[in-house]
């Protein structure tokens, strides 16, 4: 009887890695409810660890993802149901209510494996997305809800070989609504269905089953660190990747008029001859937010160079400066002729 019991146990557990339409009547609870889980073991994401989600869950990656002090990063879907998502001719994909957007952060351990610091989820409600940070703890058996955030000494290599030792800030609950923010409502930004990345057929189905799509073909941007190719098309990825989220005309930095979500070219909207809408101590005493064939001269560098907390940009989610994103902006404005 015993074997039985344990043959069982083993075979719905590779149904559920198999299906991603298992759902649970607490996990649907937890997503969907009116409360504020205070552990991320309540939506049964997973399985005792943060290495081990669980097995419903649809597993993608980013083409372009937001630079975030070199920490890793793994993404996920919940969803609930046979409940089923659109995607709109842009690539935007539209979620049903029921939905989790699941986001851990970690560095590379010694020993090669990923070490999770938090996990943060958007919950699509009736309501709207509600946007919560977790923490893990140092015993890994659980993640606590961080709604005013929290600060955490890290130390890591860069890609480069750099040591750094970092206060890795978590954000709070409202600095996460900063930068989600569209038409001044919370909302996704990365699942954008060109830029997705699925690392097996097996998840790219599991996301397709589940997806009606436009009829018109959509095509991904280039990749900022793709030396295959333009400059003027990598810069482009980066922009959109690390600041349109904020800068676009419907976020939360639409009165700087520069709008990263729009073609890059010779334009104001791009930082092009652009005078910064207020010149204090962020334009470092320069006069446009890209000089052509002056990175030296442009605010744009001047800020992503800076750690001061008045200064810098991103305002949010950076202690350390990204130098291969510097190093290709700057290559990029480099090679912009002024305008006659």
């Amino acid at each position: 009887m015993r074997l039985l019991l344990v043959a069982a146990a083993a075979f719905f557990c590779l149904s559920a890695a198999l299906s991603a339409s298992v759902t649970s009547p607490a996990t649907d609870e937890a997503i969907t409810g009116s409360t504020m889980p205070r552990t991320l073991s309540a939506f049964g994401f997973f399985d005792g660890s943060a290495n081990k989600p669980a097995g419903h869950l649809i597993r993608y990656s980013l083409r372009n993802p937001l630079f975030s002090d070199y920490a890793e990063k793994e993404r996920f879907i919940y969803l609930p149901g046979k409940a089923r998502m659109r995607v709109d001719p842009s690539g935007q994909v539209d979620f049903p209510v029921g939905t989790a957007l699941i986001k851990s952060f970690g560095y590379p351990s010694a020993a090669g494996k990923l070490d999770i610091l938090e996990t943060r989820v958007l919950l699509r409600r009736e309501t709207g997305w509600l946007a919560l940070p977790y923490v893990w703890r140092e015993d890994g058996s659980d993640a606590d809800l961080k709604v005013g955030g929290k600060r955490l000494a890290v130390s890591f290599d860069t890609p480069r070989g750099k040591r750094l030792e970092i206060s890795y800030a978590v954000p709070n609950k409202n600095q996460c609504k900063q930068c989600h923010s569209r038409d001044d409502k919370l909302v996704p930004l990365g699942p954008i269905w060109q830029e997705m990345v699925f690392e097996s057929k097996a998840e790219r189905d599991a996301f397709e089953e589940r997806a009606s799509f436009p009829r018109n073909g959509l095509f991904p941007s280039a990749k900022w660190d793709d030396a295959a190719a333009s400059l003027s098309d990598r810069a482009a990825s980066y922009l959109y990747a690390n600041c349109a989220h904020c800068h676009s005309r419907r976020g939360s930095a639409s009165n700087s008029g520069l709008f990263y979500d729009e073609a890059l070219g010779n334009y104001a909207h791009s930082g092009y001859l652009k005078r910064p809408v207020a010149a204090g101590r962020g334009s470092a005493g320069h006069e446009f937010v890209v000089d052509p064939g002056r990175p030296e001269k442009s605010i744009l560098i001047s800020r992503m160079k800076s750690l001061d907390p008045g200064i810098a940009m991103p305002e949010l989610g950076r202690a350390t400066v990204h130098e291969e994103g510097v190093e290709l902006l700057e290559a990029w404005i480099s090679q912009i002729s002024a305008r006659d």
